[in-house]
């Protein structure tokens, strides 16, 4: 479990294919700064909204497990050496929620439709890949934005808009957004099980 509160990045240092691994998985090295011990390996952590499990520490990058499932339904289908990565560890007991209760568990991505900035503050319309899930949208609620947690300033038919101050977008990669670029989007988990109970 995370919370959507982004203090770290790092860069996508290389993807490959490994014999241990088949049916289209993939190791992402990832080289950051963020500190891990070799007693973490095996631990969740939140790669741009994506729950991964590091399996291998370097000195100065991370190794972690790409299933076919995780690609398909991940912007990680278009993954590309160089890019920036929100990295977000696991919560602890006691530590504090600032953000909102973020899974890892990413249901679908969007497609920036347009980004326009109004005193330093990024508005940006998305477009949901799989239009259903416009249902599960509620205006005011978080979402999980490349595993940032953010809130929905508007919905409409058929996108809907966040706003993104300037402290996080110096925080997190999606000062890095331009128009058709994919993000991974969590919706709140409280929004999607209010819905399936209504249903």
């Amino acid at each position: 479990m995370f919370n959507g509160i982004i203090y770290n990045q790092g860069i996508i240092k290389s993807v490959r294919k490994s014999p241990k691994y088949v049916n289209g998985s993939l190791v992402m090295e990832i080289s950051s700064n963020i500190k891990f011990k070799k007693t973490d390996i095996g631990e969740s952590v939140c790669c741009d909204g994506v729950c991964l499990t590091l399996i291998r520490i370097k000195k100065k990058s991370l190794l972690f497990y790409l299933s076919k499932e995780t690609i398909d339904r991940s912007n990680f289908k278009k993954i590309s050496i160089g890019k920036s990565i929100n990295i977000e560890k696991s919560l602890i007991k006691g530590q504090k929620i600032s953000g909102h209760y973020v899974q890892g568990h990413v249901d679908t991505t969007a497609k920036v439709k347009n980004i326009k900035i109004v005193d330093k503050t990024w508005i940006v319309k998305l477009v949901l890949t799989k239009k259903n899930l416009y249902d599960s949208l509620i205006e005011k609620a978080s979402i999980s934005v490349n595993g940032v947690s953010l809130t929905i300033s508007k919905i409409k038919k058929n996108h809907f808009e966040i706003n993104i101050i300037p402290h996080t977008l110096k925080l997190t990669n999606l000062k890095n957004l331009k128009v058709r670029d994919l993000v991974n989007i969590e919706i709140d988990i409280f929004s999607k099980y209010i819905l399936k109970i209504s249903n």
